[in-house]
């Protein structure tokens, strides 16, 4: 019998951050995203808010209100990347 993980917190953290991070910065067409379009296509609400939060944190990510787009440097760094 095959047993399934359940990855851990942290793990999904970082990949909602990762999903969120290639939304806005890595798409050929940067515009600002609505909390509500990013939930919907994360599937997780309040991880994609703490996912947000963790970004912004970071440095990469520039909130208003409801909305969110990549920082100037998170573009400069994929730019570097690719």
């Amino acid at each position: 019998m095959q047993e399934t993980s359940t990855p851990k917190p942290d793990e999904t953290l970082a990949a909602i951050e990762s999903a969120i991070y290639t939304m806005l910065a890595v798409r050929d067409e940067q515009r600002p995203w609505s909390l509500h379009e990013l939930q919907l296509e994360i599937g997780h609400p309040l991880r994609t808010e703490d996912a947000l939060r963790s970004l912004q944190g970071k440095g990469l990510v520039h909130r208003c209100g409801e909305f969110a787009w990549a920082t100037r440097a998170a573009l400069t760094t994929e730019e570097i990347v690719l």
